[in-house]
């Protein structure tokens, strides 16, 4: 019983934080599995990429029916993280999940600094989850075109720069559980040159797609711990929902930078506590 209790009240703040932040979320969601909960690495990344996959899709059905979603891009994007998620799960199967542990570290650490960062350079971007949307995105795109007719005209180096990314981001989310937005948008955004608003709501798409075809990975190779994942998922989107309903009010630069701060805090603490077991 306070297992499941546990479970659900991780999945609330991973999506708490997705909700009110419109990102980082999936940086809790490892080491609340492994460290609160007590899942191992091995059973913690699969539980975490399906979690967030499912958060991400039910974010995903409102950004569609807002018509923010762009499909082409969504499309070539999501097809190159299908192809690298399963290939990121096998290779982190293969090791220690003490390294594991610290490889997705640094990587929280690179995230949270990242965010920082952001709110400073690009402050209007903290208040995305509440603020309408733009109505039109730049034209100067370095790779693809938006044409005055809303539509982004492709180029084989517009595909191929989406594709790319698209693996990379499926590569991370395989190997290390996480959702892989921090990539996404600005990639969407430097390829395509997509306003910040559709820019995340294609990210959640591709998202929901990458993490569900790992999930699909791991559920034929056994390794999805279920009784955790149900509870998680129920938890997230709870989560979520309180999330973007409190995001209207106390949405903005401090509460990326209060999420950002926690996240460093939490993988100098992670990096810590693992290079010390090593010794």
């Amino acid at each position: 019983m306070i297992d499941l209790v546990f479970a659900i009240f991780c999945g609330v703040i991973v999506g708490l934080s997705l909700g009110l932040t419109g990102g980082g979320g999936s940086n809790f969601a490892v080491p609340l599995l492994i460290f609160v909960i007590g899942l191992t690495p091995a059973q913690a990344v699969p539980v975490s990429l399906a979690a967030v996959a499912i958060v991400a899709a039910a974010g995903a059905v409102h950004a569609v029916k807002r018509a923010l979603v762009f499909w082409r891009p969504t499309i070539v994007f999501a097809l190159g993280g299908m192809l690298g998620a399963p290939w990121g799960l096998k290779m982190a199967s293969g090791i220690d999940g003490r390294y594991l542990v610290i490889g997705f570290a640094l990587l929280a650490f690179l995230v949270g600094v990242s965010m920082w960062w952001r709110t400073v350079r690009y402050p209007l971007e903290t208040s995305v989850v509440r603020a309408l949307p733009e109505s039109g995105a730049d034209n100067s795109g370095p790779v693809c075109r938006l044409a005055e007719d809303g539509q982004l005209r492709f180029s084989a180096p517009c595909s191929v720069a989406l594709a790319l990314a698209g693996v990379l981001t499926g590569l991370l989310s395989g190997f290390f559980g996480v959702g892989g937005g921090f990539i996404i948008v600005p990639a969407l955004m430097f390829i395509t040159h997509l306003g910040i608003h559709s820019a995340i709501a294609t990210s959640l798409v591709v998202i929901a797609l990458t993490g569900l075809t790992g999930t699909a990975y791991a559920f034929l190779h056994g390794s999805v711990y279920w009784p955790v994942l149900i509870p998680f998922v129920i938890g997230g989107l709870s989560g979520m929902l309180l999330g973007r309903r409190w995001a209207t009010r106390i949405g903005g630069p401090q509460l990326q930078q209060f999420f950002a701060t926690t996240i460093v805090l939490m993988a100098v603490a992670m990096l810590a506590h693992t290079i010390l077991s090593l010794g």
